[in-house]
């Protein structure tokens, strides 16, 4: 059975897009930063009621050496990884000239470093097994930009230069590589609004109302399954028409 690897996948999106991994019969390997995150959270249960199995792998995305000790955790558990996720990220938002360095320089360690060190380590095993679908969280904060979030901003836009790189790089080896990039979405991230915020934001999307994790997890689920296999570089926009 196929194994798929969803970073920050404890909660809100990343979890939503392991359990539709789970019904779509993937094993799940499952990561968040702290034992914490999983507390008081039914999502393991969840996701083996399905019939697969899954574990949790705690760990710091940021971290190159953590990313490459849990990428040699997870295959020696699975055999395989054949889907990675790259969905962990943070916001610290602020406008640029009140913004830190350490607002920033976290914010690019979370979202963007750790693309490089999981797309690196798992890239490999997917090379060697010739197969593999890598999906990254981008946003539409990258494609746009979004003031008060020049650091987030950054991150996404990095993402998608990664995206199309890393799509090059291992198409030839059978290894796709495609990114989704979520407008507002209801998450306990995005719950941190204000109404004034939340207002403005519904009044840019076409649908009129803000999405829900299940629309990102569909996306996903279809870039990891057999009818996406010549799909790759792409930015798949999910945001209900934002900003068209």
């Amino acid at each position: 059975m196929a194994t798929a690897f969803i970073t920050g996948s404890a909660r809100g999106i990343g979890a939503a897009i392991a359990l539709r991994l789970a019904k779509d019969g993937f094993n799940i390997a499952l990561n968040d930063i702290s034992e914490a995150m999983f507390e008081d959270n039914d999502i393991i249960d969840r996701i083996r009621a399905e019939g697969v199995e899954c574990e949790k792998f705690i760990c710091d995305v940021s971290s190159y050496a953590e990313a490459e000790k849990t990428v040699k955790a997870i295959k020696e558990r699975f055999g395989s990884i054949d889907v990675l996720v790259n969905n962990a990220g943070i916001t610290r938002d602020g406008l640029l000239a009140r913004m830190s360095e350490e607002q920033y320089d976290t914010v690019v360690a979370v979202n963007q470093k750790s693309v490089f060190n999981m797309s690196k380590f798992v890239g490999s095993i997917m090379m060697r097994q010739r197969s593999g679908r890598i999906i990254n969280l981008a946003s539409v904060a990258g494609v746009y930009g979004n003031a008060g979030q020049m650091n987030y901003s950054a991150t996404k836009a990095a993402i998608i230069g990664m995206t199309k790189t890393v799509a090059k790089e291992l198409g030839s080896r059978g290894v796709t590589c495609n990114a989704v990039a979520p407008g507002f979405i209801k998450t306990p991230m995005t719950d941190k609004l204000t109404d004034e915020q939340k207002a403005m934001m519904l009044n840019q999307i076409a649908m009129k109302r803000f999405g829900e994790v299940e629309d990102i997890a569909g996306v996903v689920s279809f870039l990891a399954s057999k009818d996406a296999g010549y799909v790759t570089g792409q930015v798949i926009e999910i945001s209900g028409g934002i900003m068209m």
